[in-house]
């Protein structure tokens, strides 16, 4: 038996002689053993260096198992961690070998009642603060003070920023605001760099005098573009926003880049370049303000330099407005809903504008000899007033429980081209209707008034086809006003319209190099009982403004040697501004009477893919695969 002396045994260990021999090499204490506590100060094991291995060696050089003599060595040497109990090298496995001893004595630490630690006041209340249980002393009285404050909190945040809310903001007016924002027609707060009107708008500009009748107009809308360096994609502004996409419906050969839009030297400049884009070898850019501004009745005015030269035919510069309704380039949008401005049920409501064989417009060749003498090849009007309950329609409905016919019409500030009539660069000013008068003719005898001097301004030669109708004069305009003239500056364009029919006094007035250019008046799109049609409206859906640089042979002849020596070329927008009479403020693109929002965000898809070009059509040929709402005309309700 080896073990050891009572000398060699810790100091700190009372040394056991009755303690037995190992069996089979394993020792343990006596049941009898009597050995006091150990009281260990250091309340961590020694440091490795200072621990014995869990295995020695006698004199020979053999491994010994470590007995309950070898155990208690002295506790400079002890190896908390080595397990006394342990087996031998050949009975012992890994796992066991670096195993804890279940008794936490065997580790070197003491565990009986009466040891103390260093931090044992932090879990042992102290008595002697208050023997009567009171909370009435310091360290109760802060406890319910903080609780206190705790519960006010709650209180203030959930109870008394409501009420002090409710109490104390002011309700803003639907009407304006001037530079304050307001609220438009949508419920939208503008603020901030959100304002509708824009913070670089002289005050001066405020209100202004109608070119058309005298009385004051506010401002409700403005953009400076003084801010240099704007971009137009998505999500970047909150007003504007460029399209990605190429405009085919017009056969442009441009393609339409968001990287083509900036702001300049307080200008936005639309550039229209050479560069190879989707198959396409031209780049131009097209701005809208689509679902983020738009406004109903009142002055627009665009303040623009046109691109080129006015002795150089090609470009396409463009402002004009669209109800929002129909998304300019998102062919599945305007699908049934462009050029339309109609909200009486009849023939007109339907395609080719005939029921039942009647009117026989090819056989009384009332329509396009291209085609044929068809009137109409637009697919009918998909929002009809004869649209039949329950079906799916934007309303609003009228008190006869009929929906309300709606659409998305056109009015254009200006199309820049080279009249050869005039000898000069001018601006056709237009309206475009749906459905047509017979033969395309409207009413412009006694509806039409011209505002500038004999010989430079004219009714345009086109009428319409089977794809519009329109109401368009060409008015020569300031050539000096050119970015290529030897001091280019911008003209003013734009025009005033109240909406609605003869009774309502509807009626459009266009503004040309700041000076009135001519009027034409709802009576002149008034019924027409050869083509079996009521009257048409000057629009009453929110517009938004369109703002665009591009080039197509279906619009003007272009002289493809002169234009590529230009490039690149910029049409230059100064400032775009909204005024409205102070009692007829109506701006939003939502309004109550013609709401939006919900139908174009139930058919998301139509305005956000440029890719579907029609709305019932199948998605193989380009379609939006949406039912076309019924007609009661046609249809069984």
């Amino acid at each position: 038996m080896s073990g050891l002396s009572p000398k060699e045994a810790s100091p700190n260990r009372i040394f056991d002689p009755t303690m037995s021999a190992p069996a089979h090499g394993r020792s343990y204490l006596s049941p009898s053993s009597k050995t006091p506590p150990f009281i260990n100060h250091n309340l961590s094991p020694p440091p490795l260096k200072h621990q014995l291995s869990v295995r020695s060696t006698d004199s020979m050089g053999r491994r010994l198992s470590l007995t309950s003599s070898s155990y208690h060595s002295s506790s400079n040497n002890h190896n908390p961690f080595a397990d006394p109990l342990s087996y031998s090298t050949a009975e012992r496995g890994i796992a066991s070998k670096y195993s804890l001893h279940p008794n936490p004595e065997m580790w070197g630490y003491d565990v009986s009642p009466n040891s103390i630690e260093a931090d044992d006041w932090l879990h042992k209340p102290d008595k002697r603060i208050d023997e009567t249980g009171t909370i009435c002393t310091g360290r109760g009285l802060t406890t319910v003070g903080c609780l206190g404050l705790l519960v006010l909190g709650i209180v203030a945040l959930f109870l008394g920023f409501p009420l002090t809310t409710a109490i104390l903001q002011r309700t803003m007016s639907r009407n304006g605001g001037y530079n304050l924002g307001g609220i438009n027609a949508t419920g939208q707060v503008m603020e901030g760099v959100f304002a509708l009107i824009d913070k670089d708008t002289p005050e001066s500009l405020y209100t202004k005098v109608s070119p058309v009748d005298g009385r004051t107009m506010q401002l409700v809308f403005s953009d400076e573009f003084e801010v240099e360096g704007r971009t137009f994609y998505p999500g970047d502004d909150p007003f504007w926003e460029a399209v990605d996409l190429h405009y085919w419906g017009t056969r442009d050969l441009e393609w339409y880049d968001p990287n083509a839009i900036t702001t300049k030297d307080g200008k936005l400049v639309i550039e229209f370049r050479k560069e190879q884009n989707h198959d396409l070898e031209y780049v131009g850019g097209h701005l809208a303000s689509w679902n983020k501004f738009c406004f109903t009745g009142g002055l627009l005015e665009v303040s623009v330099q046109l691109p080129g030269l006015p002795t150089v035919s090609g470009f396409w510069p463009a402002v004009w407005t669209m109800g929002n309704l129909g998304r300019a380039g998102y062919g599945a949008s305007t699908d049934g809903m462009w050029p339309y401005s109609y909200e009486t049920c009849d023939r007109g409501t339907l395609k080719n504008q005939t029921l039942d064989g009647v009117p026989d417009v090819q056989a009384e060749q009332l329509g396009d000899h291209a085609y044929d003498y068809a009137l109409s090849y637009l697919p009918g009007q998909r929002l009809s007033a004869c649209t039949c309950a329950g079906e799916l329609h934007p309303g609003p409905i009228n008190s006869d429980g009929t929906f309300r016919g709606r659409s998305a019409p056109e009015i254009d500030v200006f199309e820049a081209q080279i009249d050869g009539n005039l000898g000069a660069g001018a601006v056709s000013q237009s309206c475009q209707f749906a459905p047509y008068n017979a033969y395309y003719s409207w009413d412009n005898a006694t509806n039409l008034e011209f505002h500038q001097a004999t010989g430079t301004q004219e009714l345009n030669g086109f009428k319409g086809n089977v794809w519009q109708q329109a109401a368009s004069v060409v008015s020569r305009t300031n050539q000096r006003c050119y970015e290529g003239a030897v001091t280019p500056c911008h003209s003013v364009y734009g025009f005033q319209y109240k909406p609605g029919n003869a009774d309502d006094n509807g009626h459009v007035t266009w503004v040309n190099d700041n000076k009135l250019s001519w009027t034409m008046h709802a009576a002149g799109f008034g019924a027409d009982p050869v083509a079996q049609i009521s009257e048409r409206v000057v629009p009453k859906e929110p517009m938004y403004i369109i703002m665009n640089l591009g080039m197509s042979p279906g619009f003007s002849d272009i002289d493809f040697e002169a234009i590529d020596a230009m490039l690149p070329a910029h049409m230059s927008i100064d400032y775009v501004r909204v005024y409205q009479y102070p009692d007829e403020i109506n701006y939003g693109c939502d309004p109550p009477n013609y709401p939006t929002a919900s139908y174009i965000n139930r058919y998301i898809e139509a305005y956000s893919n440029p890719n579907l070009t029609q709305w019932s059509a199948s998605v193989e040929d380009g379609g939006y695969e949406q039912p076309i709402p019924k007609n009661r005309l046609i249809d069984n309700c």
